[in-house]
């Protein structure tokens, strides 16, 4: 006798209908991956707590550190900052790009073929050195009178050429994303709202943008967290009062620079972190009625525990439990 035949007889008959005795799939692959990645996670553990290299002490020192403390509100400061100009020009770069006037699509286009072609390092060293090029930042008629003029130094701080030079280089990636989302909605909704007298304006701001940033909104949260990280390169301009900058001037006083990496990796990670749930809350806003819900996986013991019990009687066509 086979195996399924054998199996069908244990499951035997109810009112009538053949139960069938479903056995769940077996998955050894899945504990093998399991146990090998137990044990190289309790190796790694092993190696981090034992090795005395890594100097847990000095990095429980300088983790509450009130310089690093400061470093990171300033990190902050450059990503929060330079994001808001990205995002502002990026969504006017978005709509330029789509704009009937041939004249502002080309000035989209060559605002991000510039930033994208050009190392952010190399941007960073021009903001630092924007005023050896123009001292004066003067306001005037061209070829004429002044009316107005300051010394650059005193209006581009290391502080503003860091969040310029951030925040432009930004917007040409953000441009991007936001083209690639405005294109994402049908265009048949913004035909269908200005046939009831919509503006276009305002068919942009309260019918596509909304529907748009579904698509726009994970790439932006990447974008984010990615600005985070390259502000460790305003030392270009200088800028001297981010994590990376200061956290690597202790190393080098104290002759501990993996301490001091493991105390701005973790600052990174938590903020990060943060980040993160920030953009769930917000993919999980814009994406109500839209996103699709997972269904539970089905488990076949209970699938088989609920045709027992749902059997149904041949005498009458109806199920044990219906009425």
């Amino acid at each position: 006798m086979s195996r399924s035949t054998s199996r069908t007889n244990a499951a035997g008959r109810r009112n009538g209908v053949e139960l069938i005795d479903a056995v769940p799939v077996r998955h050894p692959g899945r504990w093998v991956g399991a146990a090998v990645i137990a044990l190289f996670v309790a190796l790694a553990a092993q190696s981090i707590v034992t090795n005395e290299n890594f100097r847990w002490d000095t990095v429980g020192k300088y983790l509450f550190d009130v310089l690093i403390l400061q470093s990171i509100a300033w990190t902050l400061l450059l990503t929060v900052s330079s994001m808001v100009i990205a995002i502002v020009l990026a969504i006017l770069l978005a709509f330029m790009r789509q704009s009937e006037n041939p004249l502002f699509r080309y000035v989209s286009w060559f605002w991000v073929w510039f930033f994208r072609g050009t190392p952010v390092y190399t941007q960073l060293v021009f903001w630092g050195l924007v005023a050896v090029l123009y001292p004066k930042i003067v306001l005037g008629v061209p070829f004429g009178p002044e009316w107005f003029s300051v010394d650059t130094d005193t209006v581009i701080t290391a502080l503003v050429a860091a969040i310029i030079g951030l925040g432009l280089n930004e917007s040409a990636y953000l441009a991007e994303i936001f083209r690639a989302g405005l294109k994402s909605v049908d265009g048949g909704q913004m035909e269908a709202a200005e046939a009831l007298g919509m503006r276009r304006s305002k068919v942009m701001w309260r019918i596509v943008l909304p529907q748009a940033m579904r698509v726009i909104v994970p790439p932006t949260g990447n974008e984010t967290i990615g600005m985070l990280k390259t502000t460790s390169l305003v030392l270009a301009i200088p800028f001297t009062l981010d994590l990376t900058f200061v956290t690597n001037t202790i190393a080098n006083r104290t002759y501990l620079p993996i301490p001091l990496l493991i105390v701005a990796a973790f600052w990174y990670l938590v903020v990060t972190s943060l980040l993160m749930v920030g953009q769930h809350f917000i993919e999980k806003h814009y994406g109500k009625g839209v996103d699709n819900v997972i269904p539970a996986p089905v488990k076949a013991t209970a699938v088989v525990a609920a045709a027992h019990a749902q059997a149904v009687d041949p005498a009458t066509g109806s199920t044990k439990g219906g009425k």
